[in-house]
């Protein structure tokens, strides 16, 4: 049974295989405060739901971009599991080339990503995932991490809007029938909405543009799914992208330590 962490800026996924398939998935939001002791507490629970304990997890990888939790989150897996865990871009099998200026810079949820989508779809392609950050990976047709646009996400966006301007509320974000509002709430909708999908567009024709071919588009991330069937730009909305690559790489650092 192996547990994968996967720590983004916003919401921490927990999910767990059983060497066939991913039979239980928990999802809660990041708290960089949180101890190894509280994390065990919010997972033991949920084990126990799904007829497992910790005795049941037998391996952990973990892949977060939130430095300051990780040290807890490698606590909980040597207290509680008995396990030193695979951490991404530390002690684990990448086996894909980060071809970016700084390689260290790389973020684990992008290199997770690129793996998980060059093992299903042929390249090259552009990986947008839609979360705290939107980000659109270049993965080349051998798996290469190429290199990234990192924009605001969604959500941070219209969290910005309602703290930085008095009159403007907090809203829902939701796909508006109309590109004009006829008032304040339906206005932001639409500029909110149709300018993050014109974000997507011109970035990725300007991606491929510059690279001067094709390239299949991957959407993923908790918000991408709000734009399916809003452009043509993406070809494939894929929200199991991130634990396939998981999946992927813990396999490829045990199959390697036992060379």
């Amino acid at each position: 049974m192996l547990l994968a962490i996967e720590q983004g800026n916003t919401n921490t996924l927990f999910a767990v295989h059983d060497g066939e398939t991913w039979v239980a998935q928990w999802r809660a939001s990041t708290d960089s405060t949180k101890t190894a002791d509280e994390y065990a507490v919010y997972l033991y629970q949920l084990l126990q739901m799904s007829g497992l304990d910790f005795k049941s997890i037998t391996d952990c990888i973990i892949s977060s971009v939130v430095p300051q939790s990780l040290f807890n989150l490698r606590k909980l897996a040597q207290r509680y599991f008995h396990k030193q865990p695979y951490v991404v871009g530390d002690n684990t099998v990448l086996g894909i080339e980060v071809r970016i200026d700084k390689p260290k810079e790389a973020g684990a949820d992008r290199l997770v990503n690129a793996i998980g989508a060059h093992i299903v779809y042929s390249g090259p392609l552009i990986v947008i995932d839609s979360g705290t950050a939107t980000t659109f990976d270049v993965v080349a047709a051998d798996g290469a991490l190429e290199g990234t646009a990192i924009a605001p996400g969604i959500n941070l966006s219209v969290q910005a809007l309602h703290l930085a301007a008095a009159k403007l509320p907090r809203i829902a974000i939701e796909r508006p029938a109309h590109k004009i509002g006829k008032d304040t709430v339906s206005a932001m909708q639409s500029g909110i909405f149709w300018g993050y999908v014109g974000l997507i567009e011109y970035l990725v024709t300007s991606i491929q543009a510059e690279y001067g071919q094709k390239m299949t588009v991957i959407a993923t991330g908790g918000v991408a799914s709000l734009f399916e069937g809003a452009t043509d730009k993406i070809d494939h909305f894929d929200p199991d992208l991130t634990l396939r690559g998981l999946l992927e790489i813990y396999q490829r650092t045990v199959s390697a330590s036992k060379v």
